[in-house]
């Protein structure tokens, strides 16, 4: 290994290496450990705490992935505003645009949103 490019990787395989037997050790020790005893209770299907009563592929309402949307709509809004925020006096004012053009889009996303009443939960 005479590559000084493999030196600077190696520190990041031996961290891989070390979680997978970790994380193979932790699952492997729950089986051996942990009593194994399914019941009839464990093993049922369930929606919400209760029993399904029709067929798992009905139709959704939309309002459901109207709330996934918006759901994910505050979600990148969070994880793009705090990196942003913290090096905002780095990056300057094309930085500062491109976050405005960014929620800008989102709130379009809201308003969308907002018109077809997912906000108005029943």
């Amino acid at each position: 290994m005479s590559n000084p490019l493999v030196y600077e990787y190696l520190p990041i395989l031996i961290f891989l290496a070390i979680a997978v037997v970790i994380s193979g050790g932790a699952i492997a020790g729950s089986y051996l450990v942990a009593r194994q005893n399914p019941d009839s209770e464990k093993l049922s299907p369930y929606e919400c705490g209760f029993e399904p009563f029709t067929d798992s592929r009905t139709k959704f309402d939309v309002r459901f992935y109207l709330v996934s949307i918006l759901f994910i709509i505050f979600d990148l809004e969070v994880a793009f505003l705090f990196p942003w925020a913290i090096s905002l006096g780095d990056i300057g004012m094309f930085g500062f645009w491109s976050m405005m053009i960014f929620l800008g889009v989102l709130t379009i996303g809201f308003i969308y949103e907002w018109k077809k009443g997912a906000l108005e939960w029943e």
